[in-house]
C-alpha cells in the first residue's frame, strides 16, 4: 500500500505552513491562505484550514538503519518524545525503529526506518531522506468494521493487531494504524485519540484508491 496523498485539516495553517517549510524544510508544492500542500518523497501532504480540527498520529519513512542520524536531526530543531524512556522505540515485531516528536498541531509524527525497505543514499540525513507516508491514524469505536470495508473493497490485508484495541491495516509500505479510540490512546504520549478526519489517495497491487475517513465512517471520495 503506496501511499500517494494524504490531507488532515488544521486550525491553525499559518503555524503548521511554518513548521514543515522552515523547521522540517520540506517543499512547498501549493499554497493559499486556507490551505498547503508540501512534497515529502513519494507522498504528497497537504493541510486544509478548518475550525475545531482534532490531532492525528502520522508516520513517514525514512531510510532503513538512519533512526541514528534521523534523531540528531530532528533534536536540533526540536524536542523529541520518548517512547518506553526510550528516544528511539524498537519495534521487533515489525523490524522497525522509530522516533516521535510534535508538529504545531500536536499531531505525534513518527520516523520509522524499517530494516529492508530502502537503503539510504547518503550517509548523512536531511528533509530530501524523507521517503514518503508510511501510516495514518484511524481512532475509531469499529476496528473491526473498517477491516472489512478495506478488506472487502480494496483486499488490504490485517498486518498487526486484533479488532479490539489496535489493528494495523496493510503492508511494510503503508498502514492504516486503526485503535479503538474507548480502549486505546495514541504511543507514545498517551494523548486522547480522536476520530480525526482525513483524505487518502493510494495504489495497492497495482490500482489506485481514493477514500474518505469522516464521521467514523470510511468511503469512497466522490
Amino acid at each position: 500500500m503506496k501511499i500517494l496523498k494524504l490531507q488532515l485539516y488544521t486550525a491553525n495553517i499559518k503555524e503548521q505552513l511554518h513548521f514543515y517549510r522552515d523547521k522540517l524544510n520540506l517543499k512547498i508544492i501549493d499554497y493559499t491562505e486556507d490551505y498547503f500542500e508540501v512534497e515529502t518523497g513519494f507522498s504528497k501532504l497537504s493541510f486544509q484550514q478548518k475550525e475545531n480540527a482534532t490531532p492525528y498520529h502520522i508516520a513517514f519513512h525514512i531510510p532503513d538503519n538512519q533512526h541514528n542520524e534521523a534523531l540528531t536531526w530532528i533534536k536540533e530543531r526540536i524536542p523529541v518524545l520518548e517512547g518506553n524512556g526510550q528516544e528511539i522505540v524498537d519495534f521487533l515485531a515489525w523490524s522497525a525503529k522509530s522516533l516521535y516528536f510534535y508538529d504545531e498541531d500536536k499531531n505525534i509524527i513518527e520516523f520509522i526506518s524499517r530494516e529492508s525497505f530502502t537503503k539510504p543514499e547518503s550517509a548523512l540525513f536531511s528533509e530530501k531522506s524523507i521517503l514518503g507516508v508510511s501510516e495514518i491514524g484511524l481512532a475509531t469505536e469499529n476496528i473491526q468494521e473498517k477491516f472489512e470495508f478495506l478488506k472487502s473493497n480494496v483486499q488490504l490485508e490485517k498486518y498487526d493487531g486484533d479488532f479490539k484495541r489496535f489493528c494495523a491495516i496493510g503492508d511494510d509500505e503503508g498502514l492504516f494504524i486503526t485503535i479503538n479510540q474507548k480502549l486505546k490512546d495514541w504511543f507514545p504520549t498517551d494523548d486522547k485519540a480522536y476520530k480525526s478526519e482525513f483524505e487518502i489517495e493510494f495504489t495497492y497491487k497495482e490500482s489506485k484508491h481514493s477514500l474518505v475517513f469522516k464521521n467514523d465512517k470510511l468511503s469512497f471520495q466522490q
